[in-house]
């Protein structure tokens, strides 16, 4: 597995792969309407605390990535992806989180990587889990998609 930058030219990929507004709010949370559209993934991609990345696994795209920087100290994974379903389930997430945790363990700065993931996403939270991330439970939030409350966790990792 390979992470690569993710440019301008990947946004419509990343659009097809979001089916429907449920899978949209799971990857991306209300920051981004459903249809996902190339224009707002652009704009994203375009901030300068942002760095996305394309996951390659046999020379496929299998996913989608990006690390935010909160400050000098601290980044966050966001909108973590394994597109296919039929590869999901397979370890990729953990490989695909590993990759993203050894590039922000080249910047010596960083002391903290944290995310956010919604509860009821269990294989994700076990995935964060056996990589180290903990739940700080007292910044558990709410969040509503289309009148359900989802529990929102922040999870966090100390590296070196």
């Amino acid at each position: 597995m390979l992470l690569v930058p993710f440019r301008d030219e990947n946004a419509p990929q990343l659009c097809d792969w979001i089916r429907s507004a449920r899978d949209n709010f799971l990857w991306g949370g209300p920051a981004f309407e459903f249809p996902l559209q190339v224009e707002k993934v652009r704009e994203h991609i375009a901030k300068k605390e942002v760095t996305p990345y394309l996951v390659m696994h046999d020379g496929i795209t299998v996913g989608y990535i990006d690390i935010y920087r909160v400050s000098k100290s601290e980044v966050r994974l966001c909108r973590v992806l394994i597109a296919d379903t039929s590869a999901r389930g397979q370890g990729l997430g953990t490989q695909l989180v590993s990759l993203a945790l050894d590039v922000v363990s080249e910047d010596p700065k960083i002391r903290t990587v944290s995310l956010a993931v919604f509860a009821h996403n269990e294989a994700a939270v076990r995935c964060y889990t056996s990589l180290g991330f903990e739940l700080l439970s007292d910044e558990t939030k709410i969040r509503e998609f289309q009148g359900e409350d989802w529990i929102l966790y922040l999870m966090t990792k100390q590296i070196a």
